[in-house]
């Protein structure tokens, strides 16, 4: 399992950087309305990651996290809230954007729909990654 959690951890660098290219290329293309390859590759990229992370996650949390509680509890203690929680419910609403963004710029040849989405995502899920200065959640290491 630590092999799970690595490559959740490692793969976030991938996601982050595909979402900050590709709303770096939508905004330089939002007044065109022609999706070239290249573009269609760079938001694709970054809507597999996510998925994979996605996938990654759900394994992690239903069968392995220790951080992950369900119990009555959770809410009280500020690690459990944030795993069981908070960081699931963003990086969900997150990639559902993503998605969202991804299809309607494919079916609508609009590079804004990718910017806006995408960028609203990576808000989210800035926040919801847990920071090692954010010492409240036990983070002392990003293994």
């Amino acid at each position: 399992m630590n092999a799970l959690i690595s490559a959740h951890s490692g793969l976030r660098w991938l996601l982050l950087l595909t979402i900050i290219i590709s709303i770096i290329v939508s905004y330089a293309n939002r007044s065109n309305s022609v999706l070239e390859k290249k573009q269609k590759l760079i938001y694709l990229s970054a809507f597999i990651f996510s998925h994979i992370q996605l996938l990654i996650g759900l394994i992690l949390y239903f069968i392995y996290s220790g951080k992950v509680v369900f119990s009555s509890s959770t809410m009280a203690d500020k690690i459990t809230r944030f795993f069981t929680l908070e960081h699931s419910l963003g990086m969900l609403i997150a990639i559902a954007l993503i998605t969202i963004g991804y299809i309607k710029c494919k079916k609508q040849n609009n590079h804004n729909r990718v910017f806006w989405f995408y960028l609203i995502a990576l808000v989210i899920i800035f926040a919801s990654i847990p920071w090692p200065f954010r010492e409240a959640l036990g983070v002392s290491n990003w293994a």
